[in-house]
């Protein structure tokens, strides 16, 4: 399977995983919206960098301790994107669960073009031969 199509697979999952998180602490805690955010971003993170690490970009080599640290800069900078956009939506009036879906799409780019490029690039030297 292509490494984009993983990316899709693992991202689905993470936001399936956040989704759900923040759908059930807003309409059965009455959770803030934007807070059950939080909450839904975390859990999701772990989904994510397992399954990008692995599946997504795991051709890349790309040693854990490498990517961990790359990768949790690339899911703050989506989420800082993530809770601007969604604020900004929430604040035009749009249902919780519309916008949260339209902000994960826009941030799902995002992230895959750093996650590609900078996240889970191998920094290793090639041994010789």
């Amino acid at each position: 399977m292509s490494s984009l199509a993983w990316f899709g697979l693992v991202g689905a999952a993470a936001a399936t995983v956040h989704l759900a998180v923040v759908w059930l602490l807003v309409s059965q805690w009455q959770m803030a919206a934007l807070v059950a955010n939080v909450l839904g971003f975390a859990l999701a993170f772990g989904v994510s960098f397992v399954g990008h690490h692995r599946l997504s970009f795991g051709a890349q080599q790309a040693l854990a301790s490498q990517a961990l640290p790359r990768f949790a800069l690339v899911a703050l900078l989506g989420f800082a994107a993530n809770e601007l956009l969604y604020a900004l939506l929430l604040a035009a009036g749009l249902d919780y669960r519309l916008a949260l879906f339209l902000v994960l799409l826009a941030v799902a780019v995002m992230t895959w073009l750093l996650s590609r490029f900078w996240a889970f690039r191998t920094t290793r030297t090639p041994t010789p031969l």
